[in-house]
């Protein structure tokens, strides 16, 4: 187990919010990026467990799902498959993402690993990034080939959606070049996919040189995805919404939005930040992972819980 760490950085606000709605500052009064562990290769994919009261996150090159909770630190929580992305379905069980299992699979309340899905109309997956969940149960997760060491079988980067009811998986974005971080609003009428770009790992030219961008969508009320609304000019690794539907983005910094893409605030991190997500007893913790580190910070607002979640 490595010891705990707590080392509090001065915050940098660049950007106020110009909307009478919100506070000044997103971020607590005097509260300050903290550094909670290190020593790892590359942190992703944070999740906060309420039932356990523990954070758990992807360590890439390591394999390793890692935890941190209070008290305790950081361990290890199990052994993966290059781990990446990870949600609460809506009955509290972790499901991730693996890069080199390519697949997404479900730890069972009893610690078994189920496959949920690997193939597309018969064809592995590249390496699933990221993922959310929307309230009628269907898992929507990006797949570009960050992680793929193996020819890709794909003929494109998309963007999946996954009805656990039927085991129908449909490609909901084919027009991305590698999409990555993905979240619905906290009323699901809308859903922000990020693009990090251009890259010559796609098997299309017509996509090397994409730019990066922040895609927000219309959901319909009964789950299909609609017209693109608007795009936010940057990349990010990884997204997440409070309860006012700002959204939390990743990209050299943690920028903060409002609903319709408006920039609200930046916070400043020692590691360039990859991904986040809210926790604490009120979810109004906010996990930077980032790089070879795990951070945190105070919010005003709460992090939105999926509709329909029991957790």
């Amino acid at each position: 187990m490595k010891r705990f760490i707590s080392l509090a950085i001065p915050l940098v606000l660049a950007f106020a919010s110009a909307y009478a709605e919100e506070p000044k500052s997103l971020v607590e009064s005097g509260a300050a990026v903290k550094k909670l562990a290190d020593g790892m290769k590359f942190t992703e994919g944070p999740v906060w467990l309420p039932a356990d009261k523990k954070l758990v996150f992807s360590d890439i090159p390591n394999s390793k799902l890692m935890q941190w909770k209070e008290g305790d630190g950081l361990s290890e929580f199990r052994k993966s498959e290059q781990s990446n992305g990870n949600i609460l379905d809506l009955e509290g069980r972790l499901m991730t993402c693996q890069h080199a299992g390519r697949n997404l699979v479900r730890t069972e309340k009893d610690g078994s690993i189920k496959v949920l899905v690997d193939k597309f109309d018969g064809k592995r997956f590249n390496s699933p990034n990221d993922l959310a969940i929307r309230s009628d149960g269907t898992i929507w997760f990006t797949d570009p080939p960050w992680g793929l060491t193996e020819k890709t079988e794909l003929a494109g980067h998309y963007v999946f959606k996954l009805d656990l009811k039927t085991g129908k998986v449909e490609a909901v974005v084919k027009d991305l070049a590698m999409p990555n971080g993905i979240i619905f609003s906290p009323d699901e009428s809308r859903i922000y996919i990020a693009d990090t770009g251009g890259h010559t790992k796609h098997p299309d030219p017509a996509y090397h040189k994409l730019p990066a961008g922040i895609h927000c969508y219309e959901v319909s009320k009964s789950g299909a995805l609609g017209k693109k609304l608007f795009t936010i000019n940057q990349g990010s690794d990884g997204l997440r919404v409070d309860v006012k539907g700002n959204l939390y983005t990743t990209s050299g910094k943690v920028k903060i939005y409002n609903a319709d893409g408006k920039l609200l605030e930046e916070i400043a991190v020692p590691e360039g930040p990859a991904n986040l997500c809210f926790g604490g007893e009120d979810y109004k913790t906010l996990f930077i992972t980032a790089r070879t580190s795990l951070y945190s910070i105070r919010l005003v607002n709460a992090g939105a819980k999926p509709p329909g979640a029991k957790w």
